[in-house]
């Protein structure tokens, strides 16, 4: 399989929790990126890969990044999902996230760059 990410990604565990519709399942987050997050599968896993979720990641008591995701993939106990919008105020947040973790401010650009374009 050819490596198609184009987003650096950000080993980073905060509270988390993936909503759709009715259902909320608090999750274990992995890592995050510009575009999306990787998250341990929860038991039971009842959601529907046809339908869109919500992933809200509170960064601080005050400070969350909502996004609204789509099941990009479900393998090894783990699900990652792409992102399909965010609001102004959570890509700020995410943003910074990243510029933190990022060593290379380049790097921060050119990914800033790349999601203009997706």
């Amino acid at each position: 399989m050819s490596e198609r990410r184009r987003f650096v990604r950000i080993e980073f565990h905060a509270r988390t929790e993936l909503s759709q519709g009715p259902f909320i399942w608090p999750v274990e987050l992995l890592d995050l990126s510009l575009k999306g997050l990787l998250i341990k599968k929860p038991e039971p896993w009842l959601g529907n890969p046809e339908e869109p979720f919500v992933a809200d990641v509170h960064l601080s008591n005050e400070v969350e990044v909502r996004m609204e995701v789509r099941l990009a993939h479900d393998d090894h106990g783990h699900l990652g999902f792409v992102c399909e919008h965010i609001d102004l105020d959570s890509i700020a947040h995410l943003r910074r996230l990243v510029e933190l973790n990022l060593a290379d401010h380049d790097e921060l650009e050119r990914e800033l760059a790349a999601l203009i374009q997706v």
